[in-house]
């Protein structure tokens, strides 16, 4: 509640992105952008790069945002937001511009995973102050629901069918948010768009940060996770309680959870709302469920253990 009365109590013009866009009924992408967009107390700048909600809220001759926005390719959105960066800093110093800005660059996980990782890694590595925001979705939604390195172990898609001769996705998901951790910027998160208190308040830190910060942040698709629209909040509520997605932040290398679930919750109640685990349950084997809920649990195991040295050293 305390966060709601914050947020209300800010003068607002036009929301930055307005309703009225084709993303589909159900996406988790334009609550996860609001959220961030309404945590930013300074005027912002987003840079888009090529995605669903690039591709869905600008179809011409229209656009549903209501803040400078750039459209750049899936491969360079960390490289241009640089540019972007680089530039205003020196009008800045040459007082020709005295305004703070805020730049937010919003890529999902193909164009963040993947694609972009080379230009994302160099902006990182560099120093350029901005908030890179992965709307990870799992799987590269917009061009036909192909495999993406973060879809998860076990998923079907496009191009990681399952049938007689295959059970889905082969691979573990990459693990992003410890690649920008191992880059030493002072701001990484991970978040959901189910938790949008949580989500907002990383939102405002990440904007704070001393330079780089990236936030991860798990946006559900309803037609490539195979649900139905209106269970978009709860799917996303179980990948947290689940332990499957958990909420953290490392800020200056320190991990901390913000989030602790009351208790366990089976991975299977996630995965079977979702008809890309669908031929996990087809029979009576559960031996790839067991593998993901072991997968899930030495995971959490990792970053628990993070966490309490990240505690025990800054005594």
């Amino acid at each position: 509640m305390a966060r709601i009365k914050t947020l209300a109590a800010r003068e607002r013009g036009v929301p930055p992105l307005r309703g009225g866009h084709a993303l589909c009924q159900g996406c988790g992408a334009p609550m996860i952008v609001r959220t961030i967009l309404d945590s930013i107390e300074t005027p912002t700048i987003v840079i888009n790069a090529t995605g669903c909600l690039e591709v869905a809220t600008t179809r011409y001759p229209t656009t549903a945002w209501n803040v400078p926005w750039i459209h750049v390719a899936f491969e360079n959105a960390a490289a241009v937001a640089s540019g972007v960066e680089t530039a205003y800093r020196a009008l800045h110093k040459r007082g020709r511009l005295d305004e703070t800005l805020t730049f937010v660059v919003f890529g999902g996980d193909g164009g963040t995973y993947d694609i972009g990782l080379q230009a994302l890694s160099g902006a990182l590595e560099r120093g350029h102050r901005f908030v890179y925001v992965c709307y990870d979705n799992e799987a590269y939604m917009n061009t036909g629901i192909q495999r993406s390195s973060a879809t998860p172990f076990a998923a079907t898609t496009t191009t990681t069918p399952a049938g007689s001769q295959a059970f889905g996705k082969a691979q573990q998901r990459k693990d992003i948010a410890a690649i920008a951790v191992a880059h030493g910027i002072p701001y990484v998160g991970q978040a959901a768009g189910a938790d949008w208190q949580d989500l907002s308040e990383k939102a405002e830190r990440a904007a704070a940060a001393e330079g780089p910060a990236f936030l991860n942040v798990l946006s559900d698709c309803p037609l490539g996770w195979g649900h139905e629209a209106r269970l978009g909040p709860r799917l996303g509520r179980l990948a947290i309680e689940t332990r499957f997605w958990p909420l953290y932040e490392v800020v200056d290398g320190w991990y901390r959870l913000t989030y602790m679930p009351r208790k366990h919750v089976p991975i299977e109640e996630w995965l079977g709302l979702q008809k890309r685990f669908a031929h996990l349950f087809a029979n009576d084997d559960r031996s790839l469920v067991a593998e993901i809920q072991r997968r899930v649990d030495a995971d959490w195991e990792r970053l628990l253990a993070r966490c309490a040295l990240s505690t025990a050293d800054s005594r």
